[in-house]
C-alpha cells in the first residue's frame, strides 16, 4: 500500500481498518467464502494447500509487499488456498465490496494488485519446483531468507514444528537440517528463536529458487 499514490490511498483510507495479526490467526479458509481482505503492514502470513486428510503445506508467503484475499478482485468469492499468520504483525483490513469498488476506480491500485498477482504466481510455481527437486537444506535456507526479508530483522520466532509444517516434512528432518546450518555458523537457534548470523552464507546454501523469486518481485513491485 505504501507504493500507492497519495491521492489513491486517501480515497481508499476510509474503508481501511488497522488491526493486529496474532501468531497463527487464520486469515483465509480454503474453499470458504472470503469475508475480509488484509493488506499486511508488518509480520508475515503463509498460504497453505490442504489434502483431504487435513494435512497442509506452505505454497507461498506474503509480507508487507502483498495482501491476503486476492480472489476478491477477480470476482471470485473463495480461494483454493488457506492463509495463516506466521509472524505476528499488523494489517489494513478491508471488506470485499469496498475492495472491489476501489479496484474498479483506481488504476494505480489495479495495476499494483495485478503485478502482485503475477509475482505471487511466480513464487507459488517456484515453490512447487523447489519442493520437487531441491534438498531440505537448500529449501530450509531459502525459507529462512524469505522469512528474514519479511520479519524486519535478523531475529524471528519459529519452532521446529512450524518449520516442518511449512516445508511439508517431518520435524526430525528440520531438526537435523537446522543443526547443520547452526554448526556452519549460518544461524543460531534456541528456545524457538532463529537468528540469521551469516546471510551471505545462507544465500549460498539456498537453491537458485530464492534469487529467482526475489528477482521477479523486484521487477514487478520495485
Amino acid at each position: 500500500m505504501a507504493s500507492l499514490p497519495a491521492a489513491d490511498f486517501e480515497r481508499l483510507a476510509p474503508a481501511l481498518t488497522l488491526v493486529d495479526l496474532p501468531l497463527k490467526q487464520v486469515l483465509l479458509e480454503a474453499e470458504e467464502p472470503i469475508e475480509i481482505a488484509h493488506f499486511l503492514e508488518t509480520g508475515m502470513a503463509s498460504y497453505l494447500a490442504y489434502l483431504e486428510s487435513g494435512e497442509a503445506v506452505e505454497v507461498g508467503i506474503v509480507g508487507s509487499e502483498g495482501m491476503v484475499g486476492l480472489p476478491i478482485v477477480l470476482g471470485v468469492d473463495s480461494g483454493s488456498f488457506g492463509a495463516i499468520v506466521q509472524q505476528a504483525g499488523t494489517a489494513l483490513r478491508i471488506n470485499p465490496p469496498a475492495l472491489k469498488q476501489a479496484f474498479g476506480e483506481s488504476e494505480a491500485l489495479r495495476n499494483l494488485l495485478m503485478r502482485y498477482m503475477q509475482a505471487l504466481h511466480s513464487q507459488v510455481s517456484q515453490t512447487a519446483l523447489c519442493n520437487s527437486y531441491h534438498t531440505l537444506e537448500e529449501r530450509l535456507s531459502r525459507w529462512l531468507l524469505m522469512t528474514q526479508d519479511r520479519a524486519g530483522g535478523d531475529q524471528f520466532s519459529m519452532t521446529h514444528e512450524f518449520m516442518a509444517l511449512m516445508l511439508g516434512v517431518r520435524r526430525a528432518g528440520v531438526t537435523i537440517t537446522a543443526g547443520t546450518l547452526k554448526r556452519a555458523g549460518l544461524i543460531h537457534y534456541a528456545n524457538g528463536e532463529v537468528t540469521v548470523l551469516d546471510r551471505a552464507g545462507l544465500e549460498q546454501a539456498a537453491c537458485e529458487c530464492y534469487a529467482n523469486v526475489e528477482r521477479q518481485f523486484k521487477q514487478l513491485l520495485g
